[in-house]
C-alpha cells in the first residue's frame, strides 16, 4: 500500500521517508498552516531534494498562476488542492501537473454526487474530514461512507489516520471501493509537534502497512 506522509518540514526527515519505502512526501504552502513550509525551508531546499519520493505540494484557495510557479521553484511532482478550487482551476493547474483534489467528508455527504463535478479536472481524489478549516482536524471520517461507492479514480484515504490503524486500513482494502484506493495520507497523529515527525512511529505504521496480508 502506497503512503503519503504531509506537513513534512525537514529534508532530513524526507530521506528518512525514502529509506523507509514511503512513496509520497506532502509539502504545505498555506500560509496558515502551523506546518507552512517556507517556515523551515526555501524554494531552492525543498527543490533540491531529490530520490525516488515524490514531493507533493499542498495548496489551499492558492492563485493558479502562484501554484504553478511554486510547482517549477520547488521541484513538485504532483499538486494537491485541499481548498474550495473550482473545477476550472483544477483543470488549469492538471494541464501542467498531476492534481489531487481533496474533498471534506461529513455523515450527510453523498461522495459521488460530491466529485462528479470533478472527474474530468483532476488526477486524483483524497478524502479528508471535514473541519472548521481546511485539514488537519486530526480525526477520522466514516470510512463506511465510502462502502459500495463507485469512484471510478485513483484517491487516497486521510484523516486522523492513526498508527493503530493498519489493520483496519488492511480490512478496508478489501472492500469494492478500494480497487481506486491509491494511498494513505497519514499527517498529525504521527508528530512530536507540527511540521516534526516521530520517524519511530511513522516507520512502525509503514513496516505494520507494508507487509502483505
Amino acid at each position: 500500500m502506497r503512503i503519503k506522509v504531509c506537513g513534512m518540514t525537514s529534508p532530513q526527515q524526507v530521506h528518512q521517508l525514502e529509506e523507509m519505502g514511503v512513496e509520497f512526501a506532502g509539502f504545505i504552502f498555506y500560509p496558515k498552516s502551523p506546518r507552512y513550509v517556507f517556515k523551515s525551508m526555501p524554494a531552492n531546499e525543498i527543490k533540491q531534494i531529490k530520490g525516488k519520493i515524490n514531493k507533493v505540494g499542498v495548496f489551499v484557495n492558492a492563485d493558479a498562476d502562484e501554484v504553478l510557479r511554486t510547482v517549477d521553484q520547488c521541484g513538485l511532482y504532483l499538486v494537491q488542492l485541499h481548498g474550495d478550487e473550482s473545477p476550472r482551476i483544477c483543470e488549469k493547474i492538471a494541464n501542467y501537473v498531476s492534481v489531487i483534489k481533496a474533498f471534506r467528508i461529513s455523515d450527510d455527504d453523498h461522495i459521488e454526487w460530491k466529485v462528479r463535478d470533478y472527474y474530468d479536472a483532476v488526477d486524483m481524489y483524497m478524502f479528508d474530514t471535514e473541519g472548521a478549516g481546511y485539514g488537519g482536524t486530526g480525526k477520522k471520517f466514516n470510512w463506511e461512507l465510502l462502502k459500495g461507492q463507485n469512484i471510478r479514480k485513483p484517491f487516497f484515504l486521510s484523516g486522523g489516520i492513526t498508527s493503530e490503524d493498519a489493520e483496519n486500513l488492511k480490512a478496508f482494502q478489501k472492500e469494492t471501493v478500494a480497487k481506486d484506493l491509491f494511498a494513505i495520507d497519514i499527517n498529525s497523529k504521527f508528530e512530536i509537534m507540527p511540521g516534526m515527525k516521530d520517524m519511530e512511529k511513522v516507520k512502525g505504521f509503514v513496516e505494520k502497512l507494508k507487509i502483505k496480508a
